[in-house]
């Protein structure tokens, strides 16, 4: 274990045998909670383009793998991981599926395909379709979970209850495709009513952690993934983007984010109660400044990375602790 809990970074450097990067694909998909099969709108904090606004654009899958690999960003390693990330990349045809992650590997330089979708988009057809693909590359499905508890699942807009998630993952599993699930902290409906007046009473540092002020719908969620056989997880801050339902709400004061103490506290727990075969892919999400409504700390990735390694390190605390 690298520092004190089990980076992504580590793991495939030891896969692989050296460096190896993401490149971020818009496979052109859309999402059945934005037209109608599921849902409308999307979930409440997804951003017009399905997080997808730090993908560079190009016309089409093949030109925006050419394109990262002409760069200069692939001069820094010599293998590299396809990502379809943006929207429900498992939301078309098999047909069509395979069209678009066949035109994403063509270089020899490609050792891995990394699908993002929705656990609700995930059938034996699919399964088969990716499990066709590992003997030649490393497959991963990255299931967006976000919460356990349907009730927040409900008000977020989700529109799939948790089961669907063990049931993809069950599914995944049969066809040995990786899994990694997407948690987030700060959803609306967490009781986080105690945390800044038990700051203020105790007169504590800018930063403590108390386990019993971390919600029990993100404890629940955490006993939740430990129950199901995956690889890894994402562990993100709710922000607030423009044109999302959750700017609305936060507009109307109808929902605060999450500060930065809070956040560090839920952190904490996850990484100390997680399994500790778990890789952890990512503990903090990555907010393009230029739609970002709030928090103002989650521009700062740097400092959430350094703050919980210095936090870990002294505190005697590593990933699995309490698993």
């Amino acid at each position: 274990m690298e520092k004190y809990y089990n980076h992504l970074n580590t793991y495939l450097k030891n896969k692989f045998g050296e460096r190896t990067l993401k490149i971020c694909i818009d496979g052109g998909f859309t999402c059945p909670n934005r037209d109608g099969l599921a849902g409308f709108g999307g979930c409440i904090f997804c951003s017009e383009k399905g997080s997808g606004e730090l993908i560079k654009s190009a016309p089409d899958i093949k030109t925006q793998v050419t394109n990262y690999l002409n760069s200069y960003k692939a001069q820094r390693a010599n293998k590299f991981i396809v990502y379809f990330q943006n929207f429900t990349n498992t939301y078309d045809s098999i047909e069509n599926l395979k069209n678009k992650y066949d035109s994403s590997l063509i270089d020899d330089k490609i050792v891995g395909i990394d699908i993002a979708t929705r656990p609700d988009c995930i059938t034996e057809d699919v399964c088969k379709l990716l499990h066709s693909y590992t003997n030649k590359y490393d497959v991963t499905v990255e299931l967006g979970l976000q919460t356990s508890d349907d009730e927040i699942g409900k008000i977020i807009n989700r529109c799939y209850n948790s089961k669907k998630f063990s049931e993809a993952t069950s599914l995944l599993r049969k066809y040995n495709i990786n899994v990694v699930a997407h948690i987030m902290c700060g959803l609306p409906g967490e009781n986080r009513e105690n945390f800044i007046e038990y700051q203020k009473n105790h007169n504590l540092p800018k930063f403590f952690y108390d386990e019993s002020l971390v919600p029990e719908s993100i404890k629940s969620t955490i006993d939740f993934l430990n129950k199901h056989d995956i690889q890894g997880i994402k562990i993100h801050s709710t922000y607030i983007v423009k044109n999302t339902v959750l700017e609305k709400m936060y507009i109307e004061g109808n929902y605060t984010p999450l500060s930065y103490e809070e956040y560090m506290n839920d952190l904490v727990y996850i990484i100390s109660h997680c399994n500790p075969d778990y890789i952890i892919h990512r503990i903090c999400g990555d907010a393009p400044k230029d739609i970002l409504v709030a928090p103002e700390w989650n521009l700062h990735k740097k400092k959430v990375l350094n703050h919980i390694d210095q936090y870990l390190k002294e505190n005697e605390l590593f990933q699995g602790k309490y698993n």
